[in-house]
């Protein structure tokens, strides 16, 4: 079988890192953890991963059928994905890199609640479906595999690291949370990740080959 574990492990440090950078769904996470607890928090990672293969799908499906009618068309894509990861680095460039914390607001949800606002944030969030469009194509691994099982592999690596990263933060609520608060200078080592880990990933889809 032909696959390049490059590409699938440097999809699984990208993935990891753009993860662990500050977004709203971790600092969600992290909330909801501090204010009702682990179990709560690993709910709503429950159904911020579960949203996104209602994305993959969308993408696999989209995305294959381009890929079969042109080349051209696909270096558009490419292209288009670079440069939305670099409008994304500007941003976090533009933000002040503070991290909000604050939980006073949060409202108390049950497991159930928590599953279903998670997946519906997930799945009505157009930038999602978007992001995935800029990140998936560049790391299609496999000459011989259908491009649509490619992107699916794709989408249940994210999902996996994504359950990782952010059960870990669920578990870890607290600690992380004190630790924050504590070094003002994590906020702004953290937003300078996100935007190193943005430009990278849009250099690797750019010169990425089909």
């Amino acid at each position: 079988m032909d696959i390049n574990y490059e590409i699938l492990y440097t999809f699984i440090i990208a993935s990891t890192a753009l993860a662990i950078s500050p977004g709203p769904d971790n600092i969600y996470v992290l909330t909801q953890s501090i204010v009702n607890g682990k179990k709560y928090g690993l709910a709503t990672v429950a159904g911020l991963m579960t949203g996104c293969f209602v994305h993959t799908t969308l993408v696999a499906f989209g995305v294959s059928a381009i890929i079969k009618q042109s080349d051209t068309l696909f270096f558009i894509i490419k292209l288009f994905g670079a440069l939305y990861l670099i409008f994304l680095a500007y941003k976090v460039f533009r933000s002040d890199g503070a991290l909000q914390l604050e939980s006073r607001t949060i409202e108390k949800k049950s497991l159930g609640q928590l599953f279903r606002q998670g997946f519906i944030m997930n799945v009505l969030n157009p930038k999602v479906s978007i992001f995935f469009l800029a990140f998936f194509p560049g790391f299609l691994f496999s000459k011989t595999l259908s491009n649509i099982l490619q992107f699916y592999a794709l989408g249940v690596l994210f999902v996996i690291t994504g359950v990782v990263v952010f059960g870990s933060i669920a578990i870890l609520a607290g600690t992380i949370s004190s630790y924050l608060k504590k070094n003002s200078k994590a906020g702004i080592f953290l937003k300078w990740l996100q935007i190193i880990v943005f430009i990278g990933i849009a250099i690797f889809i750019l010169f990425s080959e089909k």
